[in-house]
């Protein structure tokens, strides 16, 4: 994978991001292109991630917008934590690029927070989670919204 830059999201990169579509199971990510998920993009803590050539590699989000809305009634963002959330582009999943984009992103937040980083992800995608084990992020409690597991994990050493 080239070097890496974060970008303020854009129209055009949200539409691009919004068009992605992954295979089975990992479809759960899938989104549709229309005015309120292109407001959520563009109106939030959204930012893409982009290679040297200007291609898009993924995206990242902070804040709320990282966090799963069912899982607050669990008391599941109830410490003062950053969450965050992130998704790489479909064709570069699977193929030994997820620790160098994990690694950009959690870089580029930490070098500007000091507080411990969250994130929550499908307890079916053991691909991510054995990711973020790599990384020092540990469970900390499970939820469950109508159709889905959800696992929060923590980073507490930076």
């Amino acid at each position: 994978m080239q070097q890496l830059f974060v970008e303020n999201m854009s129209i055009d990169l949200a539409k691009e991001i919004l068009s992605w579509r992954y295979e089975a199971p990992y479809d759960f990510y899938n989104n549709d292109l229309d005015t309120d998920t292109l407001r959520e993009l563009l109106e939030n803590p959204y930012y893409s991630v982009i290679d040297n050539s200007g291609e898009l590699v993924g995206f990242f989000c902070i804040g709320q917008s990282a966090q799963v809305p069912s899982g607050s009634k669990f008391g599941t963002y109830s410490e003062e934590m950053i969450d965050i959330g992130i998704g790489m582009k479909p064709g570069l999943t699977g193929k030994g690029y997820g620790s160098t984009f994990f690694s950009f992103v959690l870089n580029h937040i930490q070098d500007e927070n000091c507080i411990p980083i969250r994130l929550t992800v499908a307890k079916f995608n053991q691909r991510a989670i054995h990711l973020y084990e790599k990384f020092g992020f540990v469970r900390i409690m499970e939820f469950r919204n109508d159709s889905t597991e959800f696992i929060v994990m923590i980073k507490k050493d930076l």
